[in-house]
């Protein structure tokens, strides 16, 4: 059983009873790294540079997997406003092609409808591994170079498609 005292009572306590009687002192916090977790280890990097990491080609498809999807999330609010726009009236209509004139709004749109493509080739991959197909490194590896080069092929038709 143990019992939490306060200093005073545990210095009291402490004086009367000198057998086998379990103590415990309550502490707010510990008052250094080393007392919450033991000795740590002075030899550790203290500053770890992604850019000193080789991540393999199944890796990046991964991450750029994830990074297009929070950017299609942005992307799809300028597509709902354009469609919007567009939707509205006959004038709206006319207002929507004005702005997709413009080149900026294009390379807009382009790097959307890519990411989006990017994304959906990506997603069938994993949706892939999901049931255990080409799931080992050398498979893993060879699909993302499929993803890319699809992926580049479909940027270019897409840009030819939108200019």
């Amino acid at each position: 059983m143990a019992v939490i005292l306060s200093n005073q009572d545990l210095n009291s306590e402490l004086a009367r009873n000198d057998h086998n009687r379990k103590l415990y002192r309550l502490e707010c916090c510990p008052k250094s790294p080393e007392e919450a977790v033991g000795p740590m280890n002075k030899e550790r990097p203290v500053y770890l540079s992604l850019t000193q990491f080789h991540f393999p080609v199944p890796a990046i498809a991964s991450i750029f997997h994830r990074i297009t999807g929070m950017a299609l999330f942005v992307g799809i609010a300028y597509l709902l406003w354009l469609l919007d726009l567009a939707l509205d009236s006959e004038s709206g209509f006319a207002e929507a092609g004005a702005v997709l004139d413009n080149p900026l709004a294009k390379l807009v749109l382009w790097g959307v409808l890519v990411m989006l493509l990017y994304h959906i080739l990506a997603g069938v991959k994993h949706l892939m591994m999901d049931f255990h197909i080409g799931d080992s490194f050398e498979a893993a590896s060879r699909s993302a170079y499929v993803v890319y080069f699809l992926t580049v092929v479909l940027a270019v038709a897409t840009g030819v498609w939108i200019w």
